[in-house]
């Protein structure tokens, strides 16, 4: 009897990510004096072009391509846009990124979005109504047939294959912490991280964006993932500082101090937001004595960016 041929190799034996994702301690005033000890899953050094979250939520959604043309959605800035495409680039698909706000299509593409069209991506400019609309019937349709048999990935690659590609977080922080924390845009790393985690850990979104819509995607990616609730799991929605990639001068100086305590270069649409959450919980006595908080370092800060001379 002969055997059947094998299937595709895996994304992880063609890319090599690193995992599990270093756990490491940091001994931080703010936490010793609460008794909390607090740990960094260092999720950014998993893959230089897919890092963090990036990489478990494309995996198994990139499998699921089977090799088609990938189309998902993104603003200017976005760090998944730039991950679809850096994963086009290095396994040989085709990518297109339909982009908020058409008024971004006769302009001089930014650093972000030049990255993406130098690694192949396809960038489609759609305005801010029809974006709002983008998981409609009427603009997906749209969309195939313009871009014919692609796979489609929502914004932020959130999904039910991404949900249960960050079960895998939790598993890796078994045993390691009592509270598994990480910043949420779109809610589905803390779903499936959720999901990953044993009895009596619990996970603790810090949302990057207001509006207070996170909790219901976190409930309904996880009854698409997981047929129901998984988890014990909860959001702290007061530290947006005003939305979606922005700062304050109390973030900026928090970020800087982190960074200058302990030699790690803080992102600051995510990483920030979360660390200065955890550190403000830690002194309202949010943690007992003793917990152990793993923070989840989703990526690293961006290089300084470069004017780019390319347009569309």
């Amino acid at each position: 009897m002969t055997s059947p041929p094998p299937g595709p190799p895996r994304l992880d034996a063609l890319l090599r990510p690193r995992l599990p994702s270093p756990l490491q301690e940091v001994h931080d005033e703010g936490f010793a004096r609460r008794g909390v000890r607090l740990f960094l899953k260092r999720d950014d050094l998993i893959h230089p072009d897919l890092p963090g979250n990036k990489w478990r939520k494309l995996a198994l959604n990139l499998e699921a391509a089977a090799g088609r043309t990938v189309l998902t959605f993104g603003g200017a800035y976005s760090n998944h846009l730039r991950a679809t495409a850096a994963a086009g680039r290095l396994l040989g698909f085709g990518t297109v990124g339909v982009v908020r706000g058409d008024e971004l299509a006769h302009r001089p593409l930014n650093p972000s979005l030049a990255r993406c069209a130098a690694d192949g991506m396809r960038l489609h400019f759609v305005d801010r109504t029809t974006y709002r609309a983008k998981a409609s019937p009427e603009v997906l349709a749209g969309l195939l047939s313009r871009f014919g048999d692609v796979k489609v990935i929502p914004e932020g690659g959130s999904n039910a294959l991404a949900a249960q590609g960050c079960t895998a977080l939790g598993r890796e922080l078994a045993g390691e912490a009592d509270v598994a924390a990480v910043a949420c845009g779109t809610g589905g790393t803390l779903a499936g991280l959720a999901a990953g985690l044993d009895p009596g850990q619990r996970a603790l979104g810090v949302p990057v964006v207001g509006g207070g819509f996170l909790a219901g995607e976190v409930a309904r990616l996880q009854h698409e993932a997981f047929g129901g609730p998984a988890g014990d799991w909860a959001l702290e929605e007061r530290f947006t500082f005003g939305g979606y990639a922005r700062t304050t001068p109390e973030l900026d100086v928090f970020a800087d101090g982190f960074e200058d305590r302990h030699g790690l270069p803080v992102e600051r649409v995510y990483v920030a937001k979360l660390l200065f959450a955890l550190t403000a919980l830690a002194d309202e006595g949010a943690f007992a004595p003793g917990t152990r908080v793993a923070a989840v370092i989703t990526g690293a800060p961006d290089a300084p960016p470069q004017e780019s001379s390319v347009s569309r």
